[in-house]
């Protein structure tokens, strides 16, 4: 299909952002109304998914989209002033010399954070700050070096009460390890590649990933805890946030790639599920399934929250119960 949305020498995605550009800001699409699916984009402009999800990435870093949990994409509230149609959605070119490594990091977070870890490289990284290809390789030397900086850079978004006046005392570890756990929660909310980035059993090594882990520490000192014992708690706390986190960016990544929402997605696999209901193997399934009117709602900040809660409150007597140090 043929759309008159601009010179055909300039990317694929450019022409498809510029024409739903088009349709928002003339009034076809309003704000809350579902924007095409990555699917449904790739099949009217004779795309690859890639290059359907690039462009549904661009109108989202433009401001003109959002994406809404059980909704999709859909044409924000309150679209922002957009630039001139045709023109590559990216901060204002840097000239070499304005070049630093903070400007590198920065952008390579907004890439990653709109499009995922999979979508960042160096020459993607220069070609959003208006630079030479090679640039970026003077201020840092590999895209893996890259990536550990991100990371701290990200953890650092988020610190804790200097000032004892201002923190939970020593005694009340509870509701500091629940400030810790909901401290880093936000930050893999805010970046879902955070959680993809290290295991437990090779952890990411990063100062301002270190400066979380020093607070429940200290939380947890004190308590007569041995050092095992108080590393394994401070383990499993963490691997709560980040078990969890790790299906931020999956879900993304899934949406991106088959065009379709959770709810579409699970829509389509109805009869599946309706055939292991019928079975009649699993009464446990089907009698929980059943009592769901309109379906069982996953909802990623309430199981964090119950689980935070669960742990706390299974870890109490173990915490409590030892003579303090």
């Amino acid at each position: 299909m043929t759309h008159p949305t601009g010179a055909q020498d300039e990317p694929p995605y450019l022409r498809i952002v510029g024409e739903i550009r088009r349709r928002i800001t003339a009034g076809e699409l309003a704000p809350g109304d579902r924007v095409p699916s990555t699917r449904q984009v790739a099949r009217e402009w004779d795309v690859a998914s890639a290059t359907a999800a690039k462009a549904l990435t661009a109108l989202r870093v433009e401001g003109l989209v959002e994406a809404r949990p059980r909704t999709g994409t859909v044409v924000a509230a309150r679209p922002a002033a957009t630039p001139p149609p045709h023109r590559r959605p990216s901060p204002a070119p840097a000239h070499e010399g304005d070049l630093t490594l903070d400007r590198i990091v920065r952008a390579a977070i907004d890439i990653a954070d709109a499009e995922g870890l999979s979508a960042l490289s160096m020459r993607g990284v220069a070609a959003r700050l208006g630079v030479a290809a090679m640039s970026p390789y003077r201020y840092v030397p590999s895209k893996d070096d890259l990536v550990l900086l991100m990371a701290d850079a990200a953890f650092g978004e988020e610190s804790y009460p200097a000032d004892p006046a201002d923190a939970p005392g020593p005694e009340d570890w509870r509701s500091r390890v629940e400030l810790g756990g909901r401290t880093l929660w936000a930050l893999y909310r805010r970046h879902p590649w955070l959680a993809q980035l290290g295991s437990l059993t090779r952890p990411l090594l990063v100062p301002n990933l270190m400066v979380h882990g020093e607070w429940v520490l200290t939380a947890l000192d004190g308590h007569g805890l041995d050092p095992t014992t108080l590393f394994d708690v401070h383990v499993l706390l963490y691997s709560h946030v980040q078990g969890l986190a790790v299906h931020l960016e999956w879900e993304a990544h899934a949406e991106a790639t088959t065009g379709q929402s959770e709810d579409e997605w699970m829509a389509h696999r109805a009869p599946a599920l309706r055939k292991l209901v019928d079975s009649g193997r699993f009464p446990a399934f089907t009698k929980a399934v059943g009592a769901f009117e309109n379906g069982y709602d996953l909802r990623l900040d309430a199981l964090f929250e119950l689980g935070l809660k669960a742990l706390l409150d299974g870890l109490t007597p173990l915490i409590e119960g030892r003579p303090q140090d």
